[in-house]
């Protein structure tokens, strides 16, 4: 049941920012039949408010690029009349600041970009205004469903998808045929090649010990889940065996392949598979990563635009792709990065909002966030990616992807740095049964009912 506003955010706002004190964080459709939105062409119609209103959008991390952030300011003052102004907020502190600015209607953004896996949080106290009315007309039932259901609380909507960006692998085809080996077609095949690829300088596999964003894939490939809901009740189930049997498959694989330090937590794996400037050899035959990493991957050079600065372009002779493999084959489940957006329920500024949703799930921009690279929310675009082996892999492993759990208190536990602190304790060698029971009594109070 969705709780009252005024009492309800002020719960999740002690609790949020308790848990997020002193740690930081990372990670052809039609037009829904309606006048507003996208027409043939995709440009945004006159289906607006009418009237030109001032609006402020808060975007997470650099992710969106300063060319499609150009297009919404622009499409936003042709089509409204009004002033867009884009905020960027660091993803280390959005939680503690989104908290605080939501509630407030002098001071909150009207739209917002917020994690997926945060969405959960926000939308069961009432923050986001209702967009029921609209899903049809952004894109129905093309859409991502699994973003579109962590926005979702007694079957309406109050999120929607920005992009997403699932996880794949990125491994070194020259380090690869020196030893023999080819991209593994089974997961435990994947584990024996990254041990076998492991040197005193190189790691088969460069995985940080607290990385559970890319740990997880295991639990799930096993068959796992983090945390599950009796009646209204949400529970750790790190404890469960078959979480277990994934935990255990993930400390062997850290402790026979990985060199990264069992403290780092999800890192920046592309400057280890890259040739290192010092050394000019690798630190990693294989990595795992969102799919826009690729663009920081290949041969380094100097940024003819910031010579303090490395930009590299991918080498095929070098370089590869393919997707984590399940246990048995196939297609492991990852976990699927990415964004929803939300209207602030306390703007003053709805209309105007509403005018900027739709651009955002107009044709035009939908194509834009796929040539840039991030997966956009309307799957009826997911072409716009391109047919390359990224937008291949991206595809794929999207497809298998899975989301964290749509517990209200799922953004407190991410804030809490309790997941980092049980990862890196497990892959540092410590009794898995042990460990699980530990973290199970600490996450629990925070997933809420």
């Amino acid at each position: 049941m969705r709780k009252p506003l005024v009492a309800a955010l002020a719960a999740a706002t002690t609790l949020v920012l308790a848990a997020c004190s002193g740690t930081t964080g990372s990670d052809a459709g039609t037009d829904g039949g309606t006048d507003a939105g996208p027409d043939a062409t995709g440009a945004a119609t006159d289906g607006g408010s009418g009237e030109a209103q001032d609006i402020t959008l808060w975007l997470m991390g650099g992710d969106t690029p300063d060319a499609l952030r150009d297009y919404l300011k622009t499409t936003y003052q042709e089509e409204n009349g009004g002033t867009l102004t884009i905020e960027e907020q660091a993803w280390g502190d959005a939680l503690s600041k989104l908290t605080t600015a939501l509630p407030d209607a002098a001071n909150t953004p009207d739209v917002v970009e917020i994690g997926n896996t945060w969405s959960p949080t926000f939308t069961s106290v009432g923050a986001f205004s209702d967009l029921t009315d609209m899903v049809d007309e952004l894109g129905g039932d093309k859409l991502l469903p699994s973003f579109v259901e962590v926005g979702e609380v007694d079957g309406k909507n109050f999120a929607l998808p920005y992009y997403f960006g699932s996880r794949y692998n990125f491994y070194r085809k020259d380090l690869y045929a020196a030893a023999g080996l080819e991209p593994p077609t089974t997961l435990a095949e994947f584990s024996d090649n990254a041990k076998a690829l492991t040197t005193d300088t190189v790691s088969g596999f460069y995985i940080g010990g607290e990385d559970w964003r890319n740990g997880i894939s295991w639990v799930f490939a096993y068959g796992g889940e983090l945390a599950t809901k009796d009646g209204d009740e949400w529970t750790s189930t790190l404890s469960d065996p078959k979480t277990i049997e994934g935990l255990t498959a993930l400390q062997e694989l850290y402790t026979t392949s990985s060199h990264a330090p069992v403290t780092e937590s999800d890192s920046t794996p592309w400057v280890n598979i890259n040739n290192n400037a010092s050394t000019g050899q690798p630190e990693a035959a294989t990595i795992m990563a969102p799919g826009w990493a690729h663009w920081s991957i290949g041969d380094l050079a100097p940024d003819p635009k910031d010579a303090t600065k490395e930009v590299a372009t991918w080498n095929d002779d070098v370089f590869g792709t393919f997707v984590l493999p399940g246990v048995d084959g196939g297609v492991a489940p990852v976990f699927a990065g990415g964004s929803n957006i939300a209207i602030s329920a306390a703007s003053k500024n709805q209309d105007g909002a509403k005018d900027l949703l739709r651009i955002v799930f107009s044709a035009d921009y939908q194509k834009m966030l796929g040539e840039n690279g991030l997966g956009p929310a309307n799957l009826d675009y997911v072409s716009s990616l391109g047919d390359d082996q990224f937008a291949t892999a991206l595809a794929t492993s999207a497809e298998h992807s899975k989301l964290t759990p749509a517990a209200p208190g799922w953004a407190a536990v991410e804030g809490s740095g309790l997941l980092e602190e049980f990862f890196g304790k497990v892959n540092g060698g410590g009794d898995i049964a042990s460990l699980a029971a530990e973290y199970d009594a600490k996450i629990t109070p925070l997933l809420g009912g």
